[in-house]
């Protein structure tokens, strides 16, 4: 199975839990404040992390870093997905059960593929599409709750409106994704932590007790922090919108953790919203594409093993794999299965 798969898939899993917990931890700290705890608790639990790896590392290793032309990507990435994203997410949570909230986040994926394929031109195919139908179908009878009050209603806009940021963060993150993918994770949580919890203290909101900022960096180191490198090293692997496929998945998790911890009750549009919604990911898990295609000449950086797509030499190297350095594609053409993962952006 394609690393790309596992990456998402566990990224998944770690997000999904995530969303609950933040709803447990939304009623003692203000929505805007919470969000900037959970990015500050992932980008300092990842700089925690390339400091350990740079000591442990042999003396010269730096991670790879985004080109300059790449820094406009990073920098909108982080505003749409570190600020605007969580934030909405949050204010959300106040007003809509966790369960519902956690189901709803399917619509990222949706958002994200339709950017890819219309925006950002990734191939899909007619497995993909149908996919993406379902979860949509899914995604719109869940937020459909006769009586529903308006204030429920708003709350569901909010998280609507949170996956439409995470679409374009997910698009804009692509572009970084051959970077080291803990030095992005860890550069979009520190800045959406500062940027947010800046906002909230200016707007009044007061830092919660130390169990609650505890609570919060640690849900944030895992269910940002470590969710998000996951998901770089996906995106580089097997392209946005068959990441965010896989990613899918996550609010499943989120739903049955909610219905355990919560006691929320089981309803009909839950039951049928989630079968909607597997039955969309099950599409994309069995989607397969191949075709004869064409290598344009390539030159970067990230991490890599000497595989058929990586035939380079070496001016010295001792072996080891995978390793990290700058290097260069020749021309190639052949057909195998295949994404459009960080070798294959080619037109369809």
């Amino acid at each position: 199975m394609n690393r790309g798969i596992t990456f998402a898939l566990v990224s998944a899993i770690l997000f999904g839990i995530s969303t609950p917990l933040a709803k447990a931890l939304v009623a003692t700290v203000s929505p805007l404040l919470l969000a900037g705890l959970l990015y500050a608790g992932s980008g300092l639990g990842l700089a925690l992390v390339i400091a350990v790896r740079r000591a442990s590392m042999r003396s010269g290793w730096s991670p790879s870093m985004p080109r300059v032309e790449e820094w406009r990507w990073l920098a909108a990435a982080i505003f749409f997905g570190g600020v605007l994203g969580p934030a909405a997410l949050m204010y959300g949570l106040v007003t809509s059960a966790a369960s519902t909230a956690s189901l709803l986040l399917n619509l990222e994926a949706v958002f994200t593929a339709l950017l890819a394929w219309f925006l950002f031109k990734e191939n899909f195919d007619r497995p993909i599409a149908l996919g993406m139908a379902a979860v949509v179908g899914g995604g719109a009878l869940l937020a459909w709750v006769p009586g529903q009050r308006a204030g429920a209603s708003l709350g569901l806009l909010l998280i609507v409106a949170a996956c439409l940021c995470w679409a374009l963060d997910n698009n804009l993150t692509r572009k970084v994704s051959a970077s080291d993918a803990v030095m992005v994770a860890c550069l979009k949580g520190l800045v959406a932590g500062a940027v947010n919890i800046a906002l909230a203290l200016v707007l009044g909101a007061k830092l919660p007790a130390l169990p609650a900022l505890g609570g919060a960096a640690l849900v944030g180191f895992f269910g940002y922090g470590v969710s998000l490198v996951l998901f770089v090293l996906a995106l580089r692997h097997l392209g946005t919108a068959r990441t965010s496929a896989y990613f899918s998945v996550a609010p499943f998790f989120g739903a049955a953790l909610s219905l355990l911890l919560v006691g929320e009750p089981i309803t009909w549009q839950l039951v049928a919203a989630g079968l909607l919604m597997a039955i969309g990911v099950w599409l994309h898990l069995t989607e397969r594409h191949e075709h004869l295609h064409r290598h344009a000449p390539q030159e970067h950086s990230h991490s890599h093993v000497h595989d058929e797509h990586h035939q380079h030499s070496h001016d010295s190297w001792d072996g080891a794999e995978p390793h990290t350095h700058v290097h260069r594609h020749a021309p190639l053409v052949h057909a195998h299965p295949h994404y459009p993962d960080l070798h294959h952006r080619h037109p369809h």
